[in-house]
């Protein structure tokens, strides 16, 4: 009779064990849950590593000798049975560190998980051997009455296990993430007939693969495909801040009617981005080889500045970000975390660093470099920006017009609640052409601003309605010395944006909005673009 209950005991005590832990795992899941997950994969392997330097595990008597537990603990109760001795009613089976401490918080090795249930498992067999006939008895009863439940969960277990096997077998990468969007977009172009005559209703789509790799758990190197179908409207002007015609390549601004999920293409897949970051002292370094612009490395200070989620043209950002677009693709840069709420932020780029050819390279050719300090305080988000750009842009046949834009910008953005923040920014360009063609050369100014505000959860939880009204680019002078002759672009552009994002999943949202542009470049004609877009994530 005792030895049929004892190795029933023992069949029975590893689910007894298992249901314990899953009792006391259940609470700290609760809690986890209600957190933020701030786990990463090198806090995992510093957890694993923790302790193989302060020596073997060593057994305690009393939950008391543990100097990091306290009776306010949420598994203080569980740690006492399982730690204190056979008088003060535990099973005396539950070790700790030699310097005293228990390390609740920690990760533990399967090293350790072994030697804590087998101590625990020998302790329940000496209590075995003491027990009287009727405890015995009970306990048998359990096992007899949990023996269905005890088969469902080792043929779960098994299923897991097989599971997770055919996963290791066939997973993509044990270093690399994918994610991917795609977004589709409704959309046309009103106004004067110069606009209305001149396109059509269109839909439009564009996806994006992307690739995030770590190899040490705190870098991350980020390799995405892009395809997609967008063309511009027809016969809308771009926007300059040079005297200049459409070839002569000075177009450092979107168009007016470009949008900020932009692709170009006819679907022809390839890699729009390719970077590699990582970690040194206090800051980050930003290695560029493909597509780096200077919002990839500093942010801008802009809730609605997202392709896919934020606002849909692409005035949803201070346009210093995007000065010099024809000198930025490859490039480095570094940011430094000064203190919780200041970051510095520097960086290079140019737009032919992988041409060796004259008047190209990294450091022969035009150029961005930038610089940003960016103030956190509370739920002000502060950036002070700085840029200077060299151009040799070619305005006729071996004829270069090359110029320095020296340009200072000052965005921010205040949460007046947890649902509502206002923010918006302001441009100063100062510009110099000379060399080139006389109808090029001289000093001018430029500016632009605009103010913007977004109310979250409007309707619908994970909504977003966005505003945006403010004026493009534009040249306040140029000529020599700084006069008026050949002025394009003068500062009559108003740019008026609404839209509102809804979620009709966690993976699926929708934004209608529209786009309305006064005077576009001059020319007293008013631009009214409707917009409906779809994003998808996966």
């Amino acid at each position: 009779m005792l030895s049929k209950v004892f190795w029933n005991s023992l069949l029975v005590t590893p689910a007894v064990l298992g249901a314990a832990l899953v009792s006391a795992i259940a609470p700290a899941s609760a809690q986890v849950q209600s957190e933020p997950s701030v786990a990463t994969l090198d806090q995992v392997m510093q957890y694993s590593n923790e302790g193989r330097s302060s020596g073997s595990l060593a057994q305690v008597t009393s939950v008391t000798e543990f100097s990091d537990v306290s009776p306010g603990d949420w598994a203080y109760e569980a740690l006492a049975y399982l730690a204190n001795s056979e008088a003060q009613g535990g099973l005396d089976c539950l070790e700790g560190y030699p310097d005293g401490t228990y390390r609740g918080g920690r990760a533990m090795t399967r090293f350790e998980f072994a030697a804590g249930l087998a101590s625990c498992l020998d302790a329940v067999v000496g209590r075995l051997e003491s027990l009287d006939p009727e405890a015995l008895a009970r306990i048998e009863a359990l096992q007899r009455e949990f023996a269905a439940e005890l088969a469902v969960l080792r043929g779960r277990v098994d299923a897991l296990e097989a599971a997770v096997e055919e996963l290791q077998a066939n997973q993509f990468s044990t270093t690399t993430r994918l994610s991917g969007t795609a977004i589709f977009a409704f959309s046309d172009a009103f106004g004067d007939s110069v606009f209305e005559d001149a396109n059509n209703t269109v839909f439009q789509s564009r996806v994006r693969l992307a690739f995030n790799t770590s190899f040490t758990g705190q870098d991350r190197l980020l390799t995405r495909l892009q395809g997609g179908n967008f063309r511009d409207f027809v016969n809308v002007p771009g926007i300059f801040i040079t005297p200049a015609t459409e070839a002569s390549n000075t177009r450092f601004f979107d168009e007016y009617g470009d949008f900020s999920f932009d692709s170009g293409g006819d679907f022809a897949v390839a890699v729009d981005r390719l970077e590699y970051r990582f970690p040194i002292g206090i800051g980050q370094v930003y290695l560029g080889a493909q597509g780096q612009r200077i919002s990839d490395i500093v942010p801008t200070i802009s809730s609605l500045d997202s392709g896919e989620q934020g606002a849909l043209s692409s005035f949803n950002r201070n346009p210093i970000y995007d000065l010099g677009k024809n000198e930025q693709r490859i490039g480095f840069g570094v940011t430094l975390d000064l203190s919780d709420d200041l970051q510095l932020g520097l960086g290079y780029l140019t737009g032919r660093g992988n041409d060796p050819a004259e008047r190209a390279g990294l450091f022969d050719g035009g150029y961005t470099a930038f610089g940003q300090l960016t103030f956190t305080p509370g739920t002000l988000k502060l950036g002070l920006t700085y840029t200077n750009v060299y151009s040799s842009h070619q305005v006729a046949s071996g004829i270069f017009s090359p110029s320095v834009y020296n340009s200072y910008g000052i965005s921010f953005e205040l949460g007046l609640t947890d649902a509502f923040f206002i923010g918006g920014w302001g441009m100063y360009t100062d510009t110099r052409t000379f060399a080139g063609p006389l109808a090029f050369r001289g000093d001018g100014e430029a500016w632009s601003y605009a103010l913007t505000l977004g109310l979250r959860d409007l309707g619908a939880r994970g909504s977003l309605l966005g505003v945006i009204a403010g004026v493009p680019p534009y040249q306040g002078s140029f000529g020599p010395g700084g006069g008026g002759s050949g002025l394009t672009n003068t500062g009559g552009s108003f740019h008026a944006e609404v839209f509102y994002r809804f979620s009709v999943s966690d993976n699926i949202s929708f934004t209608p909005g529209v786009i309305f542009v006064t005077d576009v470049a001059d020319t007293g004609d008013d631009l009214f673009i409707p917009v409906l877009r779809t994003s998808f994530r996966f």
